[in-house]
């Protein structure tokens, strides 16, 4: 049996305990599918995700990303998790504050800084796609909250998310929604609710609710908040060169800030702070 380090990180995290777990496992050498999607199933987090060599010349690191369940092509909070990880275990170094990663979704740029003394990685999303299908039927609470005029569209970035607006910060802090519900909704029952706010400190609230089994709400959501800017974009409410402080998972006990940035050409970043909490030893 193989040793191998471990690392759990807090993502998009002002603190240790807020923000997304992610399991990171740094040495996945000789680890087929079915080991990786078992461990992950194990390890019970939103996402892990396993460092291998890069298989493309471009790429200054590899991962994939695994939910318990399956595969994801990409996802947020791993790619900014994984950027960190890279860097803060010597496995990349980045030039001029840049990588690239690489995974399922293809290639992907990467941006590391620092600010007061902490590595702060983001990363770009892949092309958001908005799939032309009409918008469903919205179950209950969903219905209620909804903010007028604003059907739920149905987005792609690797994942896909239905993304629904709420009519205001309370209404979604307080939308329940149960996993029965996100299953009537037509191919994914996956659904990103968001509302925008007025605050100093964050200037949009985000809830996403997942049908996947023993999960419901994940904590924070990158792959979510990059598609919600890119629909904003596309509707004109959101220019290229701004960007926004997003709240997430403040209502399961993790209170999450994802940095959105739209840059000049219309491509949607994301990033935050990421927080070190167990480093040890892994055999499996």
């Amino acid at each position: 049996m193989t040793d191998r380090r471990y690392l759990q990180l807090d993502v998009f995290a002002p603190r240790p305990g807020a923000g997304n777990p992610l399991g990171v496992v740094v040495d996945a050498g000789g680890l087929d599918d079915a080991a990786m999607q078992a461990l992950a199933a194990w390890l019970k987090l939103s996402e892990t995700v396993f460092f291998l060599p890069p298989t493309a010349l471009d790429a200054d690191y590899r991962i994939r990303i695994f939910t318990p369940q399956k595969e994801l092509p990409f996802a947020g909070h791993p790619s900014v998790g994984a950027a960190w990880a890279a860097c803060e275990l010597g496995l990349a170094q980045p030039r001029d504050g840049r990588l690239v990663q690489q995974c399922a979704a293809g290639l992907l740029p990467v941006t590391v800084r620092h600010a007061d003394g902490l590595r702060i990685a983001s990363v770009r999303s892949p092309l958001a796609r908005r799939r032309d299908v009409a918008a469903p039927a919205l179950p209950g609470s969903l219905a209620l909250a909804a903010a007028p005029a604003q059907p739920a569209t149905l987005w792609n970035n690797g994942p896909d998310w239905w993304l629904l607006e709420v009519v205001d910060e309370v209404a979604l802090r307080t939308l329940q929604v149960d996993q029965a519900a996100l299953a009537t909704l037509p191919h994914t029952g996956d659904l990103a609710a968001f509302a925008l706010c007025d605050g100093d400190d964050y200037r949009m609230a985000v809830r996403a609710f997942v049908a996947e089994a023993g999960v419901t709400e994940d904590p924070v959501t990158g792959s979510a908040n990059a598609l919600i800017a890119a629909s904003l974009h596309a509707q004109g409410r959101l220019q290229g060169g701004t960007g926004y402080l997003a709240s997430q998972g403040r209502e399961i006990g993790h209170d999450g800030i994802v940095a959105v940035q739209l840059d000049t050409t219309g491509e949607v970043w994301i990033g935050g702070h990421v927080q070190p909490v167990i480093d040890g030893r892994l055999s499996w």
